[in-house]
């Protein structure tokens, strides 16, 4: 019999693995609603919805192996990063889904956060106020408009698996919509600046690369709390401390 492992867990929502399929529980319906019609859309390998009875989501495991883990260095090839780059631009590319998105808020909205963030940081002790100042003003850059594109919303490198340098699943959709394409592109390579090229050069178009990052700063600066109030510490080399210290 196969043993259940826990892939994460918090008081939002958790994924359990047992042999080759996925369990997500989720308390948010609207988050397991976003998930399947998300890869239904995605023009891109998704997990196969195997049964669906909320609040829980059946999921196939996806071949292949994860890109990386924020935090540990990643052993995959350049052209796996750049194929990583060309799924999300057909991703991009794709027709916009009839929902928003929370990666598509206004960009008043992001600074509102933003605002609020920064003095929860500064006021916890967490950073020192000179560093959340720095980065401060290099998120800001993000803050503008932009065309909305087909988003993935979370595209962390765990959430890309590879086999022989092609993409052969992505997964964890419940953050997809209209939001800003560099969002996705500064998740996917936040903690591994040195794979952006190759990212850039998959996805086959000019990059603002100041505005990639603006984007790391931005939602390292907006994760903190959330991840420290789950169990999850933004401290551990190579994550979003790490990330907002290497800000230039």
């Amino acid at each position: 019999m196969d043993e259940v492992s826990v892939v994460v867990a918090h008081s939002e929502r958790a994924t359990l693995r047992v042999g080759d399929v996925f369990l997500k529980v989720d308390a948010d319906q609207a988050r397991l609603d976003v998930e399947v019609e998300a890869m239904a859309l995605a023009p891109v390998p998704t997990p196969e919805v195997l049964w669906r009875k909320p609040p829980a989501l059946a999921l196939a495991a996806v071949p292949g192996t994860a890109l990386g883990r924020l935090g540990e260095p990643s052993t995959a090839s350049p052209a796996a990063w750049a194929a990583a780059g060309a799924a999300l631009r057909k991703l991009h590319d794709a027709p916009l889904p009839p929902w928003p998105g929370r990666s598509g808020r206004g960009y008043d909205a992001l600074a509102a956060e933003l605002d609020g963030e920064c003095g929860w940081i500064v006021t916890n002790g967490v950073l020192p106020a000179d560093l959340v100042t720095r980065n401060r003003r290099v998120a800001e850059a993000a803050l503008r408009p932009w065309t909305p594109v087909f988003a993935h919303g979370d595209l962390q490198i765990a959430h890309v698996f590879v086999d022989r340098d092609e993409v052969t699943g992505i997964i964890d959709w419940s953050e997809a919509g209209r939001g800003d394409a560099l969002f996705d592109l500064a998740t996917l390579t936040l903690g591994h600046r040195e794979h952006l090229d190759d990212v850039v050069a998959g996805y086959g178009t000019a990059v603002d690369l100041d505005l990639i990052r603006a984007w790391w700063s931005l939602r390292s600066l907006l994760g903190i709390r959330w991840l420290a109030e789950h169990g999850f510490d933004p401290a551990a080399p190579g994550c979003e401390i790490d990330v907002l210290r290497s800000a230039r």
